[in-house]
């Protein structure tokens, strides 16, 4: 959930806050992982510079940007469903490359293992003993913890950029082009810095799912763990948490991904799935049906609700 989290928030940002529509969130995912597993690996059989982790991720978030910004040119030329198309374009080159560049992505047959993530000398996974209130935390516990941290620091710098010049900028030119051109607002400019940031919080987004699954593996279709299914997850959560709330994306990444989990722990004792009617698949329903409420009843999604309850309690 905390990893779709950070790419929702990413995504409301482009489609929510400047009203650019993007269905390439995982080919930018792809991007970010492969970064950090060749910039810190050190897999002799598989190119790896060996870096240091941190500047891995950092590397892979600033490669990530780079690649949303490379496709700026076309977001600066088309809009609406026609974007959409576009970028959806990325996706199937993403499949494409990652099968071409096995030297890279290590293949989807074997994939290649991500370096150990490390923080000024401490390792995020079982080496050596950590023990907290009398709680052992190995590697799946340090990684919950800076995951945790991570979802912080991009909701801080998201909740930040919205309310600056650049926010501003990102809404003139989602509600009208040509009175933010009038304005003096550089249209194409703002598009490329705005994907750049979109593609940025995706790559991070991607590179905690290498750390998270101790594996970089690309699909071997288009509906795999980088593919359409996984785009059209994340626009589903910014549109459920409502389009542009950043709190709205971290409640539509509960729900999305945090649903299918909650229902396959409960699933033994609930007795409701049986045969093909599994937790994944209720769960594929029930978010596309939440989809076409909002649409209907309340475009604001999650966030207008949770304003609407506060007010009613004030």
């Amino acid at each position: 959930m905390m990893i779709g989290a950070v790419g929702a928030i990413g995504l409301t940002l482009l489609s929510g806050q400047a009203g650019q529509l993007s269905l390439a969130h995982g080919f930018f995912l792809l991007v970010g992982a492969t970064s950090y597993s060749v910039l810190s690996g050190t897999d002799d059989d598989l190119v790896g510079l060996g870096l240091n982790p941190l500047l891995a991720l950092i590397g892979a978030v600033a490669i990530s940007a780079l690649a949303g910004v490379a496709f700026a040119p076309v977001a600066g030329r088309v809009r609406g469903i026609y974007l959409g198309v576009a970028s959806l374009a990325l996706v199937f080159l993403g499949l494409y490359l990652g099968q071409a560049a096995g030297s890279l992505t290590g293949g989807t047959s074997t994939g290649r293992a991500p370096a150990t993530f490390e923080l000024f000398g401490f390792s995020f996974s079982n080496e050596g003993t950590l023990i907290v209130a009398g709680v052992p935390l190995r590697g799946t516990e340090r990684l919950w913890y800076l995951f945790l941290i991570l979802l912080a620091l991009s909701y801080w710098l998201a909740k930040g950029a919205v309310g600056t010049r650049i926010g501003r900028s990102w809404r003139a030119v989602r509600d009208n082009e040509a009175a933010a051109t009038a304005m003096g607002v550089d249209v194409r400019r703002t598009k490329a810095g705005v994907f750049a940031v979109s593609s940025a919080y995706a790559g991070l987004a991607g590179v905690m799912i290498v750390l998270w699954f101790d594996i970089l593996k690309p699909d071997e279709n288009e509906f795999g763990t980088y593919g359409i299914n996984t785009s059209i997850a994340f626009l589903a959560m910014a549109i459920i948490g409502g389009l542009g709330s950043i709190p709205g994306a971290v409640a539509g990444a509960v729900v999305v991904y945090g649903l299918p989990q909650l229902l396959t722990l409960y699933s033994t004792d609930l007795g409701w799935f049986t045969g093909s009617v599994t937790p994944v698949l209720v769960s594929s329903f029930v978010y596309g049906a939440a989809i076409v409420l909002v649409v209907l009843f309340e475009p604001g999604g999650l966030a207008a609700i949770g304003r609407r309850i506060k007010e009613l309690r004030s």
